[in-house]
């Protein structure tokens, strides 16, 4: 009788038992009129750099919920994927390429493109590659990335309906801007700090020369923080 090791050892047990389920196609989902389906769309990760612990809840917790409606023979679909974030994702490239003293400028657009679509390789594929490694049941062959020319498609044809409805138009609003950026921003990347400022009094004067009103305020500052 083979020996049973004293303690566990996932490197010996868990990739074997992963490449057996990948090969098996098990996780595979086909369109199946005698069940009912169950589908959950990844919350794709950020291609900014790795999964961290809230990455790792949230995945398992998504794997219960799949796994169990796949045993009580539901057709059940858990879609894979990443997402470009956009100005996060540049902002992590440009700090990059200023340790090797590069800027934007530099290397102009399309070299900047070739930088982001590197990083994209690299941190995409890690990304995957972790999800892997904490057994997602995910169904590999649909991965996307919310850049592909079939999401881009996807997107554009939704924003255009939208318009000619009349529910997306174009108006006046108060945002967040990074003047490093030279960009809008929303909410989530903007880190607010106190600091010390000035209270001014301005002074109106009343119409008929009898006095003034004398309001008081200040000037709030927001910065942009890490993303």
């Amino acid at each position: 009788m083979k020996d049973i090791a004293k303690t566990y050892n996932p490197a010996e047990v868990e990739d074997r038992i992963y490449d057996f389920w990948v090969k098996g196609n098990y996780f595979h989902a086909e369109v199946d009129q005698s069940k009912k389906p169950y589908t959950i769309v990844i919350p794709p990760p950020n291609i900014t750099g790795q999964l961290h612990m809230g990455h790792a809840l949230d995945n398992t917790l998504q794997d219960i919920l799949i796994r169990f409606r796949r045993m009580q023979g539901y057709s059940a679909l858990w879609m894979p994927g990443t997402d470009h974030a956009s100005i996060a994702t540049e902002a992590k490239i440009v700090e990059a390429m200023k340790d090797e003293g590069v800027t934007k400028e530099d290397i102009g657009r399309d070299g900047f493109l070739e930088r982001a679509w590197a990083w994209r390789d690299k941190f995409g594929s890690r990304i995957i590659s972790q999800l892997k490694k904490l057994g997602s049941s995910c169904d590999w062959e649909r991965e996307r990335f919310t850049m592909d020319e079939g999401c881009s498609k996807s997107v554009k044809e939704v924003f255009v309906r939208l318009y000619e409805k009349g529910l997306i138009y174009r108006g006046e609003r108060i945002i967040n801007w990074c003047p490093h950026c030279k960009t809008s921003i929303s909410d989530a990347e903007v880190t607010y700090e106190e600091k010390d400022g000035s209270f001014w009094h301005l002074r109106y004067p009343l119409s008929d020369g009898s006095g003034y009103v004398e309001l008081a305020t200040t000037r709030p500052e927001t910065m942009m923080g890490d993303t």
